[in-house]
């Protein structure tokens, strides 16, 4: 199955507040389920949505799924606390609509979810807890937002954690203006750890071998919110976005038990 770009979506007036859409061919009639993806990089501005595109177009080709890469403010040219999150809310709020209008009849509002990869699934599973954030936080709705539920790949999932870890040489702290000591209010506001369970079923795909961030972070993600995890044996940190990789039947499999085939399920 070939995948279609559209021409970028603007969901604001920034040049960062866009998404790329990917369909698949137009022999399938159907509405399809609309996969809201959010890249990783730390949250910097010198890792854009470019890298992940080969693995939206496969997942494309692969499930018959559009797909929305959005890109976003970061770290380095106007992101970080609070306007790659803000800007992660306003992608999530808009796009769907946008992405109906902009291809007719070729997706299916009821079936959305959102995914993302390390730093970008971070933005997803906080984006699926935007009714749980506290009182006067950026981004805070007071209902659960519509979604079939999250694919986290590798997600950075305890920001407190991964601060002390100090992994990506101080990451977390750049992204927030500090470390939990010094700003907990935006670490209460921005951590998935600290939110509890996402709207929807959140389904996490993370190699036991990966570096980057270690899985033992992720299990207790797991046990805690009630997500459903499946490790990859041996798998790094960014096999979990190859579709080339051992873990790609895994990604694929998780995503469909969150919004189901494409068509339409009877």
């Amino acid at each position: 199955m070939s995948t279609t770009p559209s021409a970028p979506l603007s969901y604001g007036e920034l040049p960062d507040q866009v998404a790329d859409l990917f369909l698949p061919s137009q022999a399938d009639a159907h509405p399809v389920p609309l996969v809201l993806l959010f890249h990783g990089g730390y949250w910097r501005a010198e890792h854009d949505r470019m890298h992940i595109e080969p693995f939206a177009r496969a997942l494309v080709r692969d499930t018959g799924y559009a797909v929305a890469s959005v890109e976003y403010r970061r770290v380095g040219a106007g992101g970080g606390w609070p306007t790659t999150l803000t800007d992660t809310a306003r992608a999530v709020d808009r796009l769907p609509q946008l992405a109906a209008e902009a291809s007719p009849g070729r997706i299916d509002p009821t079936r959305v979810a959102y995914a993302g990869h390390s730093a970008g699934g971070h933005l997803a599973l906080w984006a699926a807890t935007r009714h749980r954030l506290p009182a006067g936080a950026p981004g805070r709705t007071d209902t659960p937002p519509p979604i079939r539920g999250v694919l986290a790949l590798a997600p950075t999932a305890d920001l407190a954690f991964i601060d002390e870890l100090g992994s990506g040489q101080g990451a977390v702290a750049a992204f927030l203006g500090g470390g939990r000591a010094e700003v907990p209010d935006r670490y209460a506001a921005a951590d998935p750890a600290a939110l509890g369970a996402p709207a929807g079923h959140t389904v996490l795909v993370h190699g036991t071998a990966d570096k980057a961030l270690p899985l033992t972070m992720i299990r207790r993600y797991a046990d805690t919110t009630g997500a459903t995890l499946h490790p990859v044996p041996d798998g790094g940190h960014f096999d979990v976005v190859d579709p080339a990789s051992a873990a790609w039947p895994v990604v694929l499999s998780a995503l469909r038990t969150i919004v189901g085939t494409a068509p339409r399920d009877a």
